[in-house]
């Protein structure tokens, strides 16, 4: 445990000398001093004072003054200071000693038996103050810990759930292998188109498992990028999985900029169209549509995904974005918990939820400059 440490001022180094020895024949404490108010200052700046004893008779700036001072200053306004005096003894002295914020006034011959017990009870005050302290830094490092192991075990859920898509498009596209070779239809064309999208897929999960290991580093590149960019990426690692589950999707993006990580706002966009997919398929939904669009403004973009899936209960509004909470018979709850996970702390943006006449609707606020 760091030490109680104490600053003496007084323009005698006789009366310093003294006082110290006195000090430390009872307390093991650090001590400083100084011969002037003004080196009393520098000495409060540079290191940490738990207690200030000062006498008040000193030439240039007197304790008074010096009091008067460090109750300006943030660092200093708030240490204990002690007056010793054998000349402002008086009680007009005393209030005005008080006045200023002293704790307590000490008169010259100092009793020593005396200035011990104002010193113990300063110094227990301090050492049970660092003890909770210290026991509070314990506390907090182990909700740190368990904070980081919770958010770990999140974030694998999110991976798996993020990887099951393209997993899913890759299996599709075996089938459709399997389908196109028995019906003898496979031509370059079918290879070129199977190669590139696979490939894409590959990607996709490799950027995927890069971008949670770095979700954290707060030195993550961010940068412009345009909006319809995302959505045409995200658009086409899904085409497949949207036209076998007969889904039709309209995008109305321009040219609106945002600023963040692309990569991370393309999982965002992969979770809500996954989303709306679900929905129609456990729902039985024959009319399914999502739109996208888009709006710029002067600091920031608006991205809104909208599905006629019908909607999500108004009880579960205010929980659906809640790790782990789903409604979802196989859902691990961690896909929405993402997408408003990466909107705030990767774009320092704002995500809202709000049902329309036909179903749920996602609106992103991002913004489009550092």
């Amino acid at each position: 445990m760091e030490k109680f440490s104490i600053l003496l001022v007084d323009d005698v180094a006789e009366n310093i000398h003294s006082l110290k020895m006195m000090i430390e024949d009872s307390f093991d404490v650090e001590i400083f001093s100084a011969l002037s108010a003004q080196e009393g200052m520098e000495i409060l700046m540079k290191n940490e004072i738990n207690l200030i004893l000062t006498d008040v008779q000193m030439p240039e700036i007197d304790g008074f003054e010096f009091a008067e001072y460090l109750k300006g200053i943030e660092k200093t306004k708030d240490i204990p200071l002690i007056f010793i005096t054998g000349i402002y003894d008086k009680d007009e002295y005393k209030r005005k000693g008080y006045d200023i914020g002293a704790i307590e006034y000490i008169t010259k011959p100092i009793d020593d038996l005396l200035l011990d017990a104002k010193l113990k009870v300063y110094i227990d005050i301090f050492e049970r103050s660092k003890k909770r302290q210290d026991e509070i830094e314990q506390k907090n490092e182990i909700l740190i810990h368990q904070a980081k192991m919770a958010t770990m075990g999140e974030m694998i859920g999110v991976i798996a759930h993020q990887l099951k898509q393209p997993l899913n498009v890759l299996s599709l596209y075996c089938n459709d292998v399997k389908d196109t070779y028995k019906l003898d239809e496979i031509d370059d064309a079918f290879i070129d188109d199977f190669s590139k999208n696979t490939k894409e897929n590959i990607e996709f999960m490799s950027k995927t498992i890069d971008g949670f290991r770095d979700f954290f580093n707060p030195k993550k590149t961010k940068k412009k990028f345009l909006l319809k960019k995302v959505i045409d990426n995200s658009i086409s690692l899904l085409h497949k999985q949207l036209e076998s589950n007969k889904v039709e999707l309209t995008v109305d993006v321009n040219d609106e900029e945002v600023y963040g990580v692309d990569s991370e706002l393309e999982q965002v966009v992969l979770n809500l169209i996954t989303n709306a997919q679900d929905a129609f398929i456990e729902r039985g939904i024959e009319d399914r549509k999502i739109n996208i669009n888009s709006g710029a403004h002067k600091n920031y973009t608006i991205l809104v995904v909208e599905d006629s899936a019908g909607g999500i209960k108004e009880d579960n509004l205010d929980k659906i974005f809640d790790p782990y909470f789903t409604t979802k018979e196989t859902g691990t709850g961690t896909g929405l918990y993402m997408v408003k996970l990466v909107v705030r702390t990767s774009f320092g943006g704002e995500l809202k939820l709000e049902n329309s006449n036909i179903g749920a609707k996602f609106i992103l606020i991002l913004p489009n400059s550092n």
